[in-house]
């Protein structure tokens, strides 16, 4: 009832914004042509559908945020027999226009890929991407020059399973990056069941209850690029679910980051990082392993902040019609609350299924609104229900504490993974969306600037140079660097804040992964500024 008592009164206490949140079209004149293969069968296979991945990260270091997709991959044998299926790089030449560099770069990939994290974990000062798929993971190692180099097989990390997600953290503090490898089932080609209504000869995708859980994958950087797999020795081989995607936080606040893990049709896992090397799973007891009626959903996306400004990391989750899409409030210790009814998302988003989620301040001022890139799982869903499959998405406006503006974003489509950052440099965050054998979108932000705003490009020491687990604070905003972002996508780049009303100097507090705590001062508006973590000073 506390929550719910809070947000109605931030709510109550907002003005109603009359400036809009507004997005255009720029695919074509961005030079961005990619189309998600997904492969349909007549065998609905369960992969088909929630294919659709992607990262955003300056894999050059030019200082432009660059865009990678993952594809599918033909029926038979899972192979990417043509340039059709192949994952895509795109470039980011400035003036929002992208050149397709995949085969340079070598990362064209093989078998159906799915999701995709990006991070430095090897220190050299460049990102490296890791990519998730059926049966198939694979690790690039980024040589500095353009150009990827896959070291998959010699990095110790396996691919019998079908992964969907993955996300970088440094989960055992010792400053280098670790990989989490979220799993979803257990299934295999010949899997062939039939779902849907025989007598009319609608075949649908089955529901996941004929799937069997799985266990997700921990793998511990060794350095020199070796990784163990730690999984049974971190306590997690025990807990099985349909793993969807997963984000890395302090939860708790005790300085070592956790993992929170959307369970398709399952309770959701909060995995507690218990400072010696294993974790405890505590999501039912912490209140984020289901809403409060008690039912599990199909938890897809997930993504963390603070949207009510408590400087506590909350929850947001996309899940199909008529299931709403979660928010759990944390409330810094650990606990959550779920407020998706006082929040206004219950009602918001009743009709729409979700896939793609993010928090991010779209209007400049300083609140973190949410969009979700949307689409049912099932493409026959119209036989069955009163939902289309092909959806619009949607930016949910941040009013105080609660989302009861909600604006579409573009045509329909059968969207999946999603990504916002600011790929021209004008301080506003522009979204990428893929779409299952449609175009991948790109949308530029037009909205009215309620504010200025402050991008805050944080480098690590030599150990940890990506900053994962971060968390930053001005004002009553707060932002973590992460390693993951919603459905089965990574973002890296600058941390973003819109300002509102704030005015210079700036003060804003940063809490680096190592323990070090660092104030920066008279920081400077509508422009990005490279902050890095002090060599001298001790942990809090």
């Amino acid at each position: 009832m506390a929550a719910a008592a809070v947000l109605v009164a931030w709510g109550l206490s907002a003005r109603r914004a009359t400036a809009e949140i507004r997005f255009e079209d720029v695919t074509a004149a961005a030079g961005i042509r990619f189309t998600l293969r997904h492969a349909p069968t007549p065998s609905k296979r369960m992969i088909e559908t929630m294919a659709g991945g992607l990262a955003v990260f300056d894999f050059n270091g030019d200082g432009r945020l660059d865009i990678f997709f993952t594809n599918g991959a033909a029926p038979e044998g899972l192979r990417k027999v043509s340039p059709d299926f192949f994952n895509r790089l795109y470039r980011n030449d400035g003036g929002l226009r992208f050149s397709d560099v995949t085969e340079r770069a070598g990362i064209a990939g093989e078998g159906f890929s799915m999701g995709a994290a990006a991070a430095d974990y090897d220190n050299d000062g460049d990102e490296d991407l890791f990519v998730a798929g059926v049966f198939r993971n694979m690790l690039y190692r980024n040589d500095g020059d353009g150009t990827f180099s896959e070291i998959t097989s010699a990095s110790g990390i396996s691919s019998e399973e079908w992964a969907v997600a993955a996300g970088w953290f440094d989960y055992d503090g010792d400053s280098l990056l670790d990989l989490f490898v979220v799993n979803y089932a257990d299934w295999t080609l010949e899997f062939d069941r039939y779902c849907g209504n025989r007598a009319r000869g609608l075949r649908v995708y089955c529901h996941p209850k004929y799937l069997t859980p799985i266990a997700s994958r921990l793998y511990r950087n060794q350095g020199s690029g070796r990784f163990e797999d730690v999984t049974a020795q971190a306590r997690l081989s025990e807990h099985k679910g349909r793993g969807m995607s997963a984000a890395f936080v302090d939860f708790d606040g005790d300085g070592r980051q956790d993992i929170f893990v959307t369970n398709d049709n399952l309770p959701n896992f909060l995995f507690l990082n218990q400072r010696d090397n294993t974790f405890a799973e505590d999501a039912l007891l912490a209140g984020a392993a289901l809403l409060d009626h008690g039912r599990p959903v199909a938890s897809m996306g997930v993504d963390v902040g603070d949207f009510d400004g408590d400087g506590a990391a909350d929850i947001s989750v996309t899940a199909l019609s008529n299931e709403t899409y979660p928010l759990f409030r944390g409330d810094g210790a650990g606990s959550f609350q779920d407020v998706t009814v006082p929040s206004g998302l219950a009602k918001a988003s009743r009709s729409y299924a979700g896939w793609g989620n993010v928090l991010g301040d779209f209007d400049l001022d300083g609140r973190l609104d949410l969009f979700t890139a949307n689409s049912h799982v099932n493409d026959l869903v119209e036989h069955f229900e009163p939902f289309a499959y092909r959806q619009p998405n949607t930016v949910f406006r941040n009013l105080g504490g609660t989302f009861t503006e909600t604006q579409e974003v573009g045509d329909v489509g059968a969207h999946r993974g999603a990504a916002a950052a600011d790929f021209d440099g004008d301080g506003l965050l522009d979204l990428v969306v893929s779409a299952l054998g449609e175009p991948a979108l790109l949308f530029r932000n037009v909205s009215d600037r309620q504010g200025a705003w402050v991008k805050l490009d944080l480098v690590g020491t030599q150990s940890n140079r990506d900053a994962l687990g971060a968390r930053v604070r001005l004002g009553s905003q707060t932002r973590w660097v992460k390693g993951a972002a919603g459905y089965a996508s990574s973002r890296r780049g600058p941390v973003h804040f819109g300002l509102g009303g704030e005015t210079e100097p700036l003060r804003i507090e940063i809490d680096w992964p190592s323990g070090i705590r660092d104030t920066v001062r008279s920081v400077p508006t509508n422009r990005q500024t490279t902050v890095t973590e002090p060599r001298d000073s001790k942990p809090r």
